[in-house]
């Protein structure tokens, strides 16, 4: 054993009994953050607003801050974004994390001195907790990639703007930079297709450890690897053991990375996002990410079935129930405040809390009363391929609700790896896996309000293309398992 691996194992042992301490006083961990925020968040303008040094318990701030999102939120940000200081959080945020929004354009999500590190610390802590559960540190040896945006910043009113992957790249700790790759030049590449095709080339002959990504844009790097060797990846990367992703479930691409690498490797899920680093998988024994609740933010949830009602109750930590649909509402030390993220979330543990990511509070079908969420096709899908050879690329559902003839129904776009033997028999067992997996469905059905699931097989590439086409391939965009109208369905490349 190396010494760099006797090292990384003192190191997560000392960050196991860190974490310990705060996840198991999960109650007390976020009162005290909750009143951090509260102390230093008092002078600025929204704080201001709000009545910051009136408010002494949670009750006073859900009475004083409502539940926005970005739109909501907007005008205080459009002033930070100006260059305004103690607006949203104490002086100026340190970046602005910029990403695509709905009906506002651009959004600009900041990020402070004090909520920068834990991007960083999160991402590290997974990493050495699975060290610590599997005590397997060889791969801190080898080389490790991470598939990201360009770290190429812009400039606005004296702060930096770029992608959050972009920006986190500029933190990667001294002791990782040799073994991390692709290279800074290759990094900056903003034509996705070119800037694997040159990871491929950086990377094909080099003792790769650790590969990291979202499971989409981590696909086509296999494939590319794949078809240049010759070869399956586990081979070309014979100490290749762990896979780290984030975004999306893993599970409907499980069967294809292993059919690519040609063997089974550990992985370990994060919850990132621009507002902040949510939760990661602490333990590959255990379902669920471990949701960090020392990390400067401060947890609400709504249960998604009143979200849209006029005053839905807001939960603390210590309210959450297990398997409940909650949207994710938090308040950081960035300045977001009451901001919804639209991530909704379910508790698999209480003790420690953890959580799976369910969905999107917009991303859904409810066309007809029904509510899907993403959880629930994935599970479907999940269910019907395995002990099958049956494998998916990519897929997304949306409502036909004025067909041609006959009843309406939910269309699956699935472009698949590897196609079932009989459609008819996949299409019928997919359709009773989701009447059980969502009691309005079946009852839909059951009710002739609706007829079985249509599957409709969607060309190779044909929703890398539809990225492409849009602006969004690669990086950290991806596609929407669900939408409630088929603006992404209609112009999908279909066969």
């Amino acid at each position: 054993m190396s010494l760099k691996s006797i090292a990384a194992k003192i190191f997560a042992q000392r960050i196991y009994k860190k974490t310990q301490a705060w996840a198991s006083s999960p109650i007390e961990t976020q009162k005290a953050v909750f009143q951090s925020l509260i102390h230093d968040a008092q002078k600025t303008q929204f704080g201001i607003d709000h009545y910051f040094d009136q408010i002494k318990t949670y009750e006073d701030f859900a009475k004083q801050v409502p539940i926005r999102d970005y739109e909501a939120l907007k005008p205080y940000v459009d002033r930070v974004v100006k260059g305004e200081e103690n607006i949203l959080w104490k002086g100026k945020p340190l970046y602005f994390a910029k990403t695509s929004g709905t009906t506002s354009g651009a959004k600009y999500i900041p990020l402070t001195k004090e909520s920068m590190p834990f991007h960083v610390e999160a991402a590290r802590n997974a990493i050495l907790l699975y060290i610590h559960e599997t005590q397997n540190a060889d791969f801190v040896n080898g080389k490790m990639i991470f598939l990201q945006g360009s770290p190429i910043l812009e400039e606005k009113n004296g702060i930096q703007l770029g992608r959050l992957s972009g920006i986190v790249a500029h933190f990667v700790p001294k002791y990782l930079q040799k073994n991390r790759l692709p290279s800074w030049e290759t990094n900056c590449i903003e034509d996705w297709e070119t800037k694997v095709n040159a990871i491929v080339e950086e990377t094909i002959n080099e003792d790769m450890t650790i590969i990291s990504g979202i499971p989409s844009w981590v696909q086509m790097y296999f494939e590319k690897l794949q078809q240049r060797a010759g070869k399956p990846v586990g081979e070309i990367f014979k100490n290749f053991n762990l896979f780290i992703y984030g975004g999306v479930n893993y599970e409907p691409y499980r069967a294809k990375f292993e059919n690519l690498i040609g063997r089974k490797v550990h992985s370990i899920e994060l919850f990132p996002a621009s507002e902040g680093f949510f939760a990661y998988q602490d333990s590959q024994k255990e379902k669920g990410m471990l949701l960090l609740l020392n990390s400067g933010i401060f947890y609400e949830f709504i249960k998604s079935e009143d979200f849209f009602t006029e005053k839905p109750k807001r939960y603390t930590i210590g309210e959450v129930e297990l398997g409940v649909n909650y949207v994710l509402i938090i308040s950081t030390n960035a300045g977001l405040w009451g901001y919804n993220i639209g991530d909704t979330v379910q508790f698999t543990s209480l003790k420690p809390y953890r959580v799976i990511v369910s969905g999107r509070i917009k991303h859904y079908i409810s066309a007809f009363g029904e509510h899907v969420i993403g959880k629930e096709v994935e599970s479907a899908l999940q269910e019907v391929m395995e002990g099958t050879n049956v494998s998916v690329n990519e897929f997304t559902v949306a409502p036909q609700i004025t067909p041609p003839e006959g009843l309406p129904y939910h269309e699956w776009f699935i472009e698949f790896e590897n196609e079932p033997d009989n459609s008819n028999a996949f299409a019928e067992a997919l359709d009773n896996a989701m009447r059980k997996q969502n009691i309005y469905y079946d009852d839909l059905i059951v009710g002739h309000v609706l007829k079985k699931l249509v599957i409709t097989k969607v060309s190779k590439n044909g929703f890398q293309d539809y990225m492409k086409s849009i602006g969004k391939l690669g990086g950290q965009n991806k596609i929407p398992r669900l939408s409630n109208d088929r603006s992404i369905v209609s112009v999908l490349n279909q066969k």
